[in-house]
């Protein structure tokens, strides 16, 4: 299969600009998450969530002021809009209902606002410790599976290389999160397991054309490593396009249009979609590429022919 350029885009030559790239945005995602640290929903800590609704003109610092006043301390709050409507979302560390409820009727009361201007959500901490376990867990089985299959089916080095641009895909998404102050909730965790989904998905598709090209291509043009990843990248680049573009028209429907609940998942999606295409080219690929060029065979290739620079190919 050709690609549809005239020309390779010379990805490999750029490799040490991408991989250099994924530095930046995991150390600022590392950054992120040491000053600003990361904002869990109620489901893994325990607590109450209180949301208002219909606020008006309402103001951030008068509805503190009333939850501060009925009793409430160490409160978290973030505005809403639901169904053009504003309101708040406000995260306590209260876990009894009947108080949480109480503090949350006299919070309404106080700014002159609807017996039924609120909803109350309270979860004990026993069950947002089994729900951080389960999540925890199913994270570190879906890591050994993809570990699994790809040495099986390819071989441990691009199956560490897949590994390595999932972390960065989750760290990166992780960090935004940590920048944005936008809480992690299990529809976030399943957002993330989502992504590492697709993001495998775009990884094995180059992965399988390079596996493929670095065994039986022999026209003269590609013969180190990176040039062989180079063109496999072009071969399947539109392939990746287009399964990332029309994965994110829905997404970003959700992200503008869905309520609280999708916009936790679309979030997570919409940045996650794109970390995972650009991560198979951009971080799994010279990685790879690196490591391969490593070896004997692809050391002495590479000493011969000397450089990654993309060929013309046929169109």
């Amino acid at each position: 299969m050709r690609s549809g350029f005239s020309r390779e885009i010379p990805f490999m030559d750029a490799r040490k600009i991408l991989l250099g790239i994924s530095a930046v945005l995991c150390v600022l995602a590392i950054v992120g998450i040491l000053v600003r640290g990361l904002v869990f929903g109620i489901e893994f800590i325990g607590g109450t969530e209180i949301d208002f609704y219909n606020t008006a003109d309402i103001t951030i610092e008068q509805m503190r002021s009333a939850l501060s006043d009925a009793g409430e301390q160490n409160v978290t709050l973030q505005t809403t809009i639901t169904e053009g409507e504003s309101g708040f979302l406000a995260r306590t560390e209260t876990i009894d209902p009947a108080a949480a409820t109480d503090h949350a009727a006299a919070a309404a009361k106080a700014l002159n606002l609807p017996e039924d201007s609120f909803q109350v959500t309270t979860i004990g901490p026993d069950w947002g410790a089994n729900v951080t376990s389960a999540s925890a867990w199913a994270f570190v089985v879906a890591i050994g599976l993809i570990i699994a299959y790809c040495a099986w089916r390819y071989d441990i080095k691009m199956a560490i290389s897949a590994v390595i641009a999932l972390l960065h895909d989750l760290l990166v998404i992780i960090g935004v999160y940590a920048w944005t102050g936008t809480a992690i909730t299990p529809n976030v965790v399943a957002a993330l397991l989502t992504i590492m989904g697709y993001s495998l998905y775009d990884t094995v598709v180059v992965f399988h054309r390079t596996k493929e090209n670095s065994e039986q291509l022999h026209d003269g043009i590609h013969r180190t490593y990176y040039q062989i990843a180079n063109y496999s990248i072009n071969e399947v680049i539109m392939r990746t396009i287009n399964t990332s573009v029309t994965s994110l028209v829905p997404v970003i429907c959700m992200l503008l249009f869905g309520g609280a609940t999708l916009k936790d998942f679309a979030f997570a999606m919409a940045v996650g979609l794109v970390l995972g295409a650009y991560s198979s080219i951009g971080v799994a690929s010279p990685i790879h590429a690196i490591w391969k060029t490593s070896e004997d065979h692809w050391s002495k290739m590479e000493a011969k022919y000397g450089s990654a620079s993309a060929q013309p190919v046929e169109a």
